[in-house]
């Protein structure tokens, strides 16, 4: 697995200059090029079209930068209509100069050796050791972070982690992470922002100045989210060797207009990935089972499979043991068992046709009980 790293730089005025230079020519052959391709889906290659744009006396200013950022933006494109008439996404949009900027270099445009990037000049960044890195691509944008997480040592210890809106998360030893709702805190204050923007003239300058507060405003949203996801994925990889989750079709649930917003906010599928690439960096194993499993519904003490369990109910006394559950903990303590079991087999936990009537967790391992099980 390759590992992306974020470093922030401070360029001086003229490399500034030359990565505007750069963003703006990017933007330019993006446009340009999705606008040609509005009329021609078939036939000519964009690359072409990219080779004689820049042969023109009025584009001959797109020669001043590196034609591998250009030429990386057209790929983008071709994939992005791909992904578009396969059904997968939106179709592309224009670029703005007030959006995100950016430019990718791949390896004939950069070099990196010693610890030193070099582009049309050199950084250098001390806290990244260039042993462990070998980059294939470079993105230069005007937002940058830097995440260094640091390793952590064996623990032995391994969990099921459930994924609420009420609870961020839930684990199987019964630990309850709030979900901080960063985007519901904030919500009043950007609408205020971005009615205050709407009554302002559009090409002002007051209009601009607006602007710039509600997309500050978002990326404090933005920021957050991130701070709260990476510490919460950082201290689950931290204090654990084996982490099991479910696979939620995120996609899918966000459909439910009731619950859209409340579930974009949580940042899930984020989360999920944050925890694929820290358990693979520091040799930790993630679990996924299979979305079908019906964690909630299961009773972890004595596998008894309740025939519906409605969203509203968040405590349930099981008909077969008697036991107490709160639904989220015992739903994480089912996450667990199943995925030690799709360890042990090598297979996925799915619960098909009239096995519903029986525990998966009872036919394929033994119940989980209070505490974590040792592997």
């Amino acid at each position: 697995m390759r590992t992306a790293y974020r470093c922030r730089a401070y360029p001086t005025p003229e490399q500034a200059a030359t990565l505007n230079r750069t963003f703006g020519s990017v933007r330019f052959v993006w446009n340009r090029t999705l606008a040609w391709r509005h009329t021609r889906y078939h036939g000519e290659q964009a690359n072409a079209y990219l080779t004689a744009m820049k042969a023109t006396d009025e584009l001959a200013w797109l020669n001043e930068v590196s034609s591998v950022p250009l030429q990386q933006a057209i790929r983008h494109q071709q994939v992005a209509f791909t992904n578009f008439f396969a059904g997968h996404a939106r179709y592309p949009r224009y670029k703005s100069r007030a959006g995100r900027q950016s430019a990718e270099y791949t390896r004939p445009a950069f070099r990196y050796r010693d610890g030193v990037l070099t582009l049309a000049f050199a950084w250098s960044w001390p806290c990244v050791d260039p042993a462990t890195i070998d980059p294939t691509t470079v993105t230069v944008s005007l937002a940058a972070d830097v995440a260094t997480p640091e390793q952590a040592p064996a623990t032995g210890v391994v969990v099921g982690v459930g994924m609420g809106i009420t609870d961020f998360a839930v684990t199987s030893d019964g630990e309850k992470i709030a979900n901080p709702r960063h985007l519901a805190k904030r919500e009043r204050n950007l609408a205020r922002y971005q009615r205050r923007m709407a009554r302002k003239q559009r090409g002002g300058a007051n209009r601009a100045k607006a602007k710039a507060k509600v997309a500050r405003a978002h990326r404090k949203v933005r920021a957050a989210r991130a701070d709260f996801l990476h510490k919460t994925s950082a201290r689950l990889v931290r204090d654990h060797d084996v982490i099991v989750i479910e696979d939620l079709h995120v996609r899918g649930m966000v459909r439910n207009r009731s619950l859209a917003k409340a579930i974009s906010d949580c940042g899930w599928g984020t989360f999920r990935r944050m925890l694929e690439y820290k358990t693979a960096r520091y040799g930790r194993h993630l679990i996924v089972i299979d979305r079908w499993f019906p964690s909630s519904k299961t009773c972890s003490a004595c596998g008894h499979l309740l025939a519906g369990l409605g969203l509203s109910t968040r405590r349930w006394t099981c008909p077969g043991c008697g036991t107490l559950h709160d639904r989220d903990v015992n739903a994480a303590k089912n996450i667990l068992a199943a995925g030690l079991a799709v360890s042990a087999r090598g297979a996925v936990v799915r619960p098909q046709g009239s096995s519903l009537r029986q525990s998966a967790v009872k036919r394929e391992a033994p119940p989980a009980r209070v505490g974590i099980p040792l592997l």
